[in-house]
């Protein structure tokens, strides 16, 4: 099965393991990229990136141009993959925290017919009925159980 990996990028470590792990079981998988393009043109690591963003200003165009450019790049994946996984890990204080970039991620896999796969319990957040709507499938960390 073809699965592209969604969740917050301060998950990034976490998805690299995945990624092995969901190959290993024969699956190819997509995920968000390891580096993004600096300001000057280099690549820099996206976690780096990650913590540029956090306390950039909206004036900062380059940062969002390449936010804007991520999530684009992001859609395209989940459109050709099968199935998204996200991973929900705990974050802010939430237990399975889904972040809105990945709310729209799973919005586009539903709306596009995909299987959608949560690695933990739905969160109890604002948006849990969104979630729920979702129908995802909660696989409490257990990866055979996507099929």
């Amino acid at each position: 099965m073809k699965i592209t990996i969604c969740g917050s990028i301060a998950f990034y470590q976490e998805m690299c393991k995945v990624k092995k792990d969901l190959e290993l079981l024969g699956h190819t998988v997509e995920m968000p990229p390891g580096e993004i393009m600096a300001e000057d043109g280099k690549a820099m690591p996206v976690m780096a990136y990650y913590q540029v963003r956090q306390t950039a200003a909206p004036t900062d165009a380059w940062i969002w141009d390449r936010k804007e450019e991520a999530i684009k790049r992001h859609f395209e994946k989940v459109a050709g993959a099968d199935a998204i996984l996200v991973l929900n890990y705990d974050k802010k204080g939430i237990v399975g925290y889904v972040g809105a970039n990945t709310l729209m991620e799973m919005g586009l896999a539903l709306h596009l017919g995909k299987r959608i796969y949560l690695l933990n319990q739905i969160p109890d957040i604002s948006y849990k009925e969104e979630i729920l709507g979702m129908k995802p499938k909660v696989i409490n960390g257990d990866f055979a159980q996507i099929v």
